[in-house]
Parts: C-alpha cells; structure tokens; sequence
C-alpha cells in the first residue's frame, strides 16, 4: 500500500508540474497599463507639414494619413495648440478645429492647448497677443475667458468635447508677461489660470484643466508653482509636465519626475500627465527606452493618478521647422521609438 501511495504521489506531482510547463495551457497576463492611459502625440504642425508637401507613411512603406500611423502605434490621444491670432494662420482657431476634427472622427481623445500668444509661448517667452498687448490685469482675465469660450464653443459647434484642456504652456514663470509674471505677481497669475479654468467649465464640465509647466523633473519649481497657486485661490484638475532628456541622462531624470510626480499627487491630490517627451530623432533606440521607461514610471504613479505620456510633434522629419527630435526617419515613416506606444 505503501508503494502504491508514493506512485499516486509522484504520478499527481508529475502531472501538475507537466500541467503548468504545457506550452498550450493559456496564461492570464495582467495588463501592463490602466485601460484609460493616454498614450498620444502633439501633431499640431500636420496641416502646415502637408500643405508643404510633406507625406506621411507606415513602417511598410504605404502612404497614410499621419492620423492613422499614430493609432497603429496604439496612440489614443491628440493634442492640439490654439494661438490667439497668429500672422500666418497655423494654429488659429479655424486650423485647431481642422485638425480636432480629424482626430475626432478617427477616434482620438483630445488635448487643447491654450497658449495665450499669438505665437510660441514657454519659459522663455510668455508674449502677450498684439491685441492684448495695451490691456492690463482686469482687461487680460477677461480676454482669457473670452478668448477660452470662443474657441471651446468651436469645438463644441462641431460635437467636439476636448477631454483635457490646458490654460497656459509651459508656465514655469506665469503668463501674459509682465501682468502675469509669477515671480513679480503670483496672484495675478492665478487670476489668470482661474479665467482659464471658469471659461472652460462654462463649456464643458467634464474637461479636465491642465496647468502646465516643463522640467519635470525640477520638484522645487513645481512646488513653487502649485503652492503658489493653491495660496491665490486657483483651481486646476491637472499638473502637466514636460520632459526633453538626452540620451545621457534619461535615466535619473526619468527617476526624478517619477518622485515629483508622486510627490504633486501626495501633496495636491491631482493627477498629472506628461503632455510633452522628445529626445534626438537619430539615437531611436534610446529613445524607445527612454519612452518605454517613463511610460511605466507614469503609470505606476500612486493612487492611479499618472494619466499618460504625449510626444511633441513625433511626425517632424528632415528637420522641419529646425526641429530634430522628432520620432520619424527621413522617409517619413515612424522609427522604433514610437513602438513604444504599442504596450497595452
């Protein structure tokens, strides 16, 4: 009888270790990222790129619409700059809807990006619109909202709801200089980001604010920000970042902006997205894993409140505008760094 049990043992043993190495037995896998997780791109110069002749094409070589590469990538985002009246024409309100449009009927969430500026606004530069340029503080908080509604009402004309808005870019030192200069008037710049915020409610309750600075890795500076103002009565849903390594540093930098990140969510209790990443379009395969690191890093920040990563303008090949960090080849068709996006 003995004998008889140990052989029934070994044979049970056996069959549940051959059971669990059987190459045909299916294996769960958890996904890597929330179902929700944004993974997209700022593609706001599209329109300008093609009507220079500028084709697009997948990693085949078959010309597509730029819309349609992305979503093959497994982006499910579009984010979208809107200037106030720029001399020519790229990214006025008109083009804006153009693209949301697009992006809309191919499924794409959306990010709108307000920039308070008849061009580029950023740390370096926050330039008041020409027709804003006389107005002082009560006058320029009421030019945000206007000008806020105005276009949130575009979108809305055309069945267009953007999930997240942002009211300012890359806001290290406020906007509208100099009334909205936050290291001269902290509370005239949240007056302004409140503008923001009350303007895009008014249109859509369920559009998430973004208040938006670069560095993400920089924990001092945002706190700066954000205390600044949570001190002067401003509202926000979300704190964006932007975040531009070398291929030498990636690493601690990716390391930091996870500990600012999880630090903003501790200390605010608002989730956070990084709207911007790019790295140098010739070293893609750092690229790639500099993306496919900073894409975990995001999701697994604390509470699930890390919502995404977003690339700045990834389509941009043979330098265009200047611009070299871009995610395409010279061909115009995507490199391994935006395989990245493919993870589920």
């Amino acid at each position: 009888m003995k004998v008889l049990k140990v052989l029934s043992c070994m044979l049970l043993i056996c069959s549940t270790a051959c059971s669990k190495s059987d190459p045909d037995t299916p294996k769960k896998e958890d996904p890597k990222l929330h179902s929700n997780f944004v993974k997209g791109a700022d593609v706001s110069w599209v329109t300008e790129m093609e009507a220079a002749g500028l084709k697009f094409y997948n990693n085949a070589g078959t010309q597509q619409d730029l819309f349609q590469v992305l979503k093959d990538k497994g982006m499910n985002t579009i984010r979208l700059r809107v200037w106030v009246n720029p001399t020519d024409g790229w990214c006025n309100t008109d083009d804006l809807v153009a693209k949301a449009i697009r992006a809309k009927n191919m499924g794409f969430g959306i990010l709108l990006d307000f920039h308070y500026s008849d061009w580029w606004a950023d740390p370096g530069k926050q330039t008041k619109p020409a027709a804003w340029a006389s107005q002082d503080i009560a006058a320029l908080k009421t030019s945000v909202y206007g000008h806020t509604v105005a276009v949130m009402t575009a979108l809305k004309n055309k069945g267009i709801t953007p999930q997240w808005v942002q009211v300012g870019n890359e806001t290290n030192d406020g906007m509208l200089w100099e009334e909205g200069r936050a290291s001269k008037n902290m509370k005239n710049f949240a007056d302004l980001i409140q503008s923001g915020y009350t303007a895009v409610k008014a249109v859509s309750s369920s559009s998430k604010v973004v208040v938006h600075i670069s560095n993400g890795y920089d924990n001092s500076l945002f706190r700066w920000i954000f205390d600044g103002l949570k001190n002067n009565g401003a509202q926000w849903d979300v704190i964006g970042m932007s975040l531009y390594p070398t291929a030498t540093n990636w690493s601690t930098l990716n390391s930091q902006c996870l500990i600012n990140m999880n630090d903003m969510v501790a200390r605010y209790g608002k989730e956070v997205m990084v709207c911007e990443v790019g790295m140098e379009a010739t070293d893609p395969a750092t690229c790639k894993a500099f993306l496919d690191d900073i894409i975990l890093k995001t999701n697994s920040v604390s509470n699930g409140k890390g919502l995404g990563v977003l690339y700045w303008e990834p389509e941009c090949y043979n330098s265009w505008k200047g611009y070299k960090l871009g995610a395409f080849d010279t061909s115009g068709k995507p490199t391994v760094a935006m395989d990245a996006f493919l993870v589920k």
